[in-house]
């Protein structure tokens, strides 16, 4: 069988990453690398040169777009249907076992899933009920500590309060709340992972199933993992399967809700003779982006190391302009884009980029007294400023055209793409507009503004 169409376009790092026959690989995948056709092209290696059943490979990622995207690109590679190979997400992945072995999870057929709403009801129910004020003990707070435990491993028996009243409080409620669950047989986002995890460690058969199964497992965003969902991909892969964890320990972003970005550092004593192979050319910015990522990025002491390059134009310079206040800021965003403007340009050529939507008014009072025509995208809500013109509306983040896609590293910098605008975003407006939206950062083309 001809598999050259799986290595055309890969360049040598990624064309070593697709082919590697290591047990264990990890891909340390630089932003704009090229890290998800790596998986996929590794995936329809690993089906169509080495042999291996599709229905033998479990691939994992974070969303369920993510996971469409890869299904649809692996099926499109290998111009077939992907089989019953296992893709998709952590929850979908345990919500599919739990649904197989719902018995041997000790629940029934039909158990029903809470998602975060519910599950706050639930909570609030049962602080009413052990007498806790709302404003000393809010429910949202026991519900981020459950769901802490839950992604640590550690059940309610299992919390170590040592006499903390604090501790000792919660971890009552944490009780009560499991037998709740338990008699409902109800799942929150958490449970599917812990539950999905003890199984496959305390389960004779449940573990045979998945060692007996899958020959390759694959997964995706690996610096996003928590603690339960590394410790379930350890119990998943066989000694005799091979696994490969793709992931940027620079673009570790997601501490704030568990995700331990040590499994990348750990996964070689973790996985012994694994190989690492690093993925540095980017295919999305500047030389000048890149020089300024990389120097702010290699202040990280603790990180594996990558120097990312790119063979594309040098690229405008960075302009760091120190405001005195958030109106100075806009004012000065508000004449840079009338110099634009004045220098033939098109409005719909540049985008405001900010951390938070709070900061959005005072980018639209200045815009609206330059007589700026923009739009905001993302904000999920109406803008900060009601009389607006004819021409502004909100729409939901999904609606942001193609041109707009980023990558937010360690650094804080996002390396912002804005290309066709003119016909991406006035086509789809009608009139010439500036497009504004909230991410972790503030850039105006090439502009960061602190």
């Amino acid at each position: 069988m001809d598999v050259s169409h799986i290595l055309e376009n890969l360049n040598d790092p990624q064309r070593e990453a697709v082919t590697s026959e290591d047990k264990s690989l990890l891909v340390l995948a630089g932003a704009g690398s090229g890290k998800t056709r790596v998986l996929v092209h590794r995936i329809a290696w690993k089906v169509e040169a080495m042999g291996i059943n599709p229905s033998s490979i479990i691939a994992v990622t974070f969303t369920n777009k993510a996971a469409r995207e890869m299904q649809s690109r692996i099926q499109e590679l290998l111009q077939s249907p992907g089989g019953d190979m296992w893709c998709g997400t952590f929850h979908g992945l345990a919500h599919r076992t739990l649904k197989r072995f719902y018995k041997e999870a000790g629940l029934i057929s039909g158990f029903t899933i809470l998602d975060s709403d519910d599950q706050l009801r639930i909570v609030k129910r049962l602080t009413k009920e052990a007498g806790l004020d709302d404003s000393a003990w809010p429910p949202k707070q026991i519900q981020w500590q459950i769901n802490g435990w839950k992604d640590e491993g550690i059940r309610a028996d299992d919390v170590s309060d040592n006499g903390d009243f604090y501790a000792q409080t919660v971890k009552g409620i944490y009780k009560h709340y499991e037998d709740a669950c338990a008699n409902d047989s109800l799942v929150d986002f958490a449970e599917l992972l812990l539950r999905a995890y003890e199984l496959v460690k305390s389960d004779k058969t449940v573990k045979e199933f998945f060692h007996n199964r899958f020959k390759a497992v694959l997964v995706d965003e690996f610096q996003d993992t928590n603690t339960i969902q590394y410790n379930w991909l350890k119990e998943i892969a066989s000694d005799a399967a091979t696994i490969t964890a793709v992931g940027d320990d620079d673009q570790s972003i997601y501490g704030w809700r568990g995700a331990k970005v040590e499994n990348i550092s750990s996964f070689e004593s973790s996985f012994e003779g694994s190989k690492v192979i690093r993925l540095e050319q980017n295919y999305r910015s500047t030389s000048v982006i890149l020089g300024a990522a990389n120097a702010l990025i290699d202040n990280n002491q603790t990180r594996l190391g990558k120097n990312l390059w790119t063979d594309s134009l040098e690229g405008e310079r960075i302009t760091l302009y120190q405001a005195y206040n958030e109106q100075d800021e806009a004012r000065f965003i508000a004449g840079v884009l009338q110099s634009w403007m004045e220098d033939g340009e098109l409005y719909s050529d540049a985008g405001i980029v900010y951390r938070s939507n709070a900061q959005s008014r005072a980018l639209e009072e200045a815009l609206l007294r330059a007589s700026i025509p923009y739009r905001i995208y993302g904000t999920g809500g109406q803008p900060a400023i009601d009389a607006i013109d004819a021409g502004t509306m909100t729409v939901d983040a999904s609606a942001i055209p193609p041109a707009l896609q980023w990558e937010v590293g360690a650094s804080g910098i996002a390396s912002t793409q804005l290309r066709s605008f003119d016909e991406e975003v006035a086509s789809s407006t009608g009139t010439d507009q500036v497009c504004s939206l909230p991410v972790s950062c503030l850039c105006l083309r090439l502009l960061l503004c602190v």
